[in-house]
């Protein structure tokens, strides 16, 4: 398990997350279609995999917004915004804010991808959401960039995950 705070205060993730030069695990997530998708879903495409607790947080949102800034306006990419919100507060979100460049998720019908990427929170008072990290898998879905953030409300590390795309 690894471990990561919130607000300063310790949280467990329920394992380690997938590591650089491995394959990442497959995955099933629901679209604000309330469709059910996989990772071979997207294709060929280079992915950066955003996960977060939530998009009614300050932190998750801007996460969300930065990434379809930097990295939606290229055609070989894929962002993927993950998140325990429903689809329904996904589609809102993303229409609000104007974000038409990334793919909001949800593991709303099956928690395995929290648990198959080690980002299942434990304890804390978030416990049973995804804690913050990102994942850049090239072509192959090989993992080429992944940081889990240490605390959860930080942004990530977005320089180095979009670096990991050249």
């Amino acid at each position: 398990m690894a471990h990561v705070t919130f607000k300063g205060e310790p949280v467990q993730t329920n394992s380690e997350v997938p590591v650089v030069g491995r394959s990442a695990p497959d995955f099933v997530l629901t679209n604000r279609a309330l469709e059910d998708v996989s990772l071979q879903s997207f294709g060929k495409r280079r992915k950066v995999i955003t996960v977060n607790p939530s998009l009614d947080t300050r932190v998750c949102a801007a996460t969300a917004r930065r990434f379809n800034e930097k990295a939606a306006t290229r055609d070989d990419v894929v962002v993927l915004v993950v998140t325990s919100d429903l689809p329904f507060a996904q589609k809102r979100f993303c229409e609000a804010e104007g974000l038409d460049g990334v793919e909001t998720l949800s593991v709303m019908r099956d928690r395995s991808f929290a648990e198959d990427w080690g980002l299942l929170m434990t304890t804390g008072p978030l416990a049973g959401l995804v804690a913050r990290a990102v994942f850049v898998l090239d072509g192959e879905n090989r993992v080429v960039h992944a940081q889990l953030v240490p605390e959860i409300a930080q942004e990530p590390d977005y320089e180095a995950a979009l670096a990991a795309l050249d």
